[in-house]
This record gives structure tokens, C-alpha cells and sequence, in this order.
């Protein structure tokens, strides 16, 4: 195959068509009509000599070639486009840029206060929107739709760059006047109930089962080595929830330490440290090789690290 000869817009169309898997709106990512899109998918069969894409009865399906191509294609795009992207001086304090972060109600609820206050004080027309993680998928992050995804991940593409904000311990929030706190051991934390709170990630989520505790997170996977479980009374996605919920009723609610420490002068709570030993986990913040050299994503960056490090 002599390269010289590929028609390099062939790659973009690849890239789109094996994200999307639909013609139509891949031609859409573009701004290409679609019979534009359907003869550049053409031109591609002929020039690997494979059908990339095979209609099915659930859809347009990748072949085992085009699924072979899909990250190295991937990756030459992307770094052709960190190399070819301006990098222009950013001055914070004249800036009216958009920042758009995704994070989970944790790292919200402990980042974001903070980091307003950097903003507001080092570059003060910028503005700070935060979506959550249903919002937003890795594609977006990839593509540099949005600037930062801050969450706990189990799993990365490749592609992107990361850095660990911070490691963070389990803590039990509880009513001040909760019986349970006048001997609070693992038999009488098995006993009460319990609030449960998400370990959110991308996309939409699903209703919960508390019997299914490979899907519950760490603090059911720390009890379950025990061969225990806890009385889950409630599910919630949100951390304010579970802490009022505790405020208001019997509940105990097992969290990010930050998380509760927000509420450690609330004379109606205490704060204990869980009758059981559980992991700690890494909240890491992720972006798109397109930002990496970005001088207003490297001023992000610094200003997160700095945030993270007055919250340690």
C-alpha cells in the first residue's frame, strides 16, 4: 500500500464511523452529507479490503479488522491533532474561558468549593461547569468536550492522561444521639441500617440490588470478606442525601472521609471510624491527550493539584 496515495480524511471518516456505527450520524459528527459518508465508507472497504461495517439485526457491527484498526487509528488521529493544536499563552486574569469538568457528587462536594475560590480570585471572568457523570461519556472526555473528568475509575482507555488527586479512608456518619455510638462495634453496625451510597462512574445508572454485592462497591466488598453484609435501608447517588438522612434518622452512613468531614462542626452528627477495616480509594482526575499542551488546561491542572494538596 503506498501511503502517499491515501486520502488522509479516510482516517477521520474510520474514526467516526467505528465510535458511532451508523452512517448517518457520523456524517453528522462531520458536517458531511450522507451520501458523502457512505461512499468515503466505500472507498474505505476498498482500501483495506474488508467491510469495516456489516449490517446485523441489532445494527451496523464492526469486523474483527475494523476493531483491529480502531485504536490505531485512534491514536494517530489524536496525536496528529495534539501536534497541530495552537499553544498560546494563557493569561488567567483576562480570560472569559469556559471550564467543563466532569465529577462525581464526591469530588464535587470536596474540589469544587475550593477551586471556585481560585478561580474566582485568580482569574475572575472565567466560568465553572459541572457536570455530573450521566452527563458525559469517555468519548466526550476523549474528544475534549470536556476538559476533566474527576472520579474514582477502575478502568482507562489508554489514550488518556491521569493523575491520582488524592487517596482517601471510609468513615461512619451517624446521628449525635444515636443509640448505637455508645458501643459502636461491628455486631452493632451489622444491626442497624444502613444508607448506601453510589460509586459513580459513566453513564446512566441502573436501579440497585443489595444482594448483588459484587456491584455495591468497597464497603459491601470489605464486609462480604468477612463473610457479612449489612441491612441497606436506602440507596442514594448523592452524599448530602445520605448525610441528612443520617442527621434525621437512626442511619449510618458509611462514606469518603472528606465527604463527612464537610459536616464535622454539625454539633447533630458524629464521625466514627468504621468497626472494620476497608481499603481506601484513589480519586484521580483524567483528560484528553488533545489538552495535554493546552496553556489554560496546564493552569487547570496546576490549580486542581494545588486545591487537592490544601485539602490533604
Amino acid at each position: 500500500m503506498n501511503i502517499s496515495k491515501i486520502d488522509l480524511n479516510l482516517l477521520v471518516y474510520l474514526d467516526t464511523l467505528l465510535r458511532e456505527c451508523n452512517v448517518t450520524r457520523a456524517a453528522n459528527q462531520l458536517s458531511i452529507t450522507q451520501p458523502a459518508m457512505s461512499n468515503g465508507l466505500k472507498r474505505l472497504r476498498n482500501l483495506f479490503n474488508d467491510p469495516i461495517l456489516v449490517r446485523t439485526s441489532e445494527g451496523m457491527v464492526p469486523t474483527e479488522r475494523a476493531l483491529e484498526l480502531q485504536p490505531v487509528i485512534r491514536g494517530i488521529l489524536m496525536t496528529l491533532e495534539e501536534t497541530l493544536a495552537p499553544n498560546r499563552e494563557f493569561v488567567a486574569s483576562q480570560s472569559n474561558r469556559v471550564f467543563r469538568i466532569m465529577a462525581s457528587d464526591y469530588a464535587a462536594s470536596t474540589l469544587a468549593p475550593k477551586l471556585l475560590n481560585k478561580l474566582h480570585e485568580e482569574a475572575p471572568d472565567t466560568t465553572l461547569d459541572i457536570l455530573t457523570p450521566s452527563d458525559v461519556t469517555f468519548h466526550d472526555v476523549e474528544n475534549g468536550k470536556v476538559d476533566m473528568a474527576i472520579n474514582r475509575f477502575e478502568n482507562l482507555p489508554q489514550s488518556f492522561h491521569h493523575k491520582q488527586i488524592w487517596k482517601d479512608s471510609f468513615c461512619c456518619l451517624i446521628k449525635s444521639d444515636n443509640p448505637i455510638i455508645d458501643n459502636f462495634n461491628l455486631d452493632a453496625y451489622l444491626k442497624a441500617r444502613h444508607i448506601w451510597v453510589s460509586k459513580t462512574g459513566f453513564g446512566v445508572g441502573v436501579g440497585m440490588d443489595p444482594a448483588d454485592v459484587q456491584k455495591l462497591g468497597w464497603v459491601d466488598e470489605a464486609l462480604a470478606h468477612f463473610g457479612k453484609h449489612r441491612n441497606i435501608a436506602t440507596f442514594t447517588r448523592n452524599y448530602h442525601v445520605a448525610i441528612h438522612l443520617a442527621k434525621e434518622q437512626n442511619l449510618v452512613a458509611t462514606l469518603p472521609s472528606k465527604a463527612a468531614n464537610i459536616y464535622k462542626n454539625d454539633p447533630t452528627i458524629a464521625i466514627l471510624e468504621p468497626p472494620f477495616p476497608i481499603p481506601p480509594f484513589e480519586l484521580d482526575m483524567i483528560w484528553s491527550p488533545l489538552l495535554h499542551r493546552d496553556a489554560s488546561h496546564i493552569w487547570l491542572r496546576q490549580k486542581i493539584a494545588e486545591v487537592a494538596q490544601e485539602l490533604k
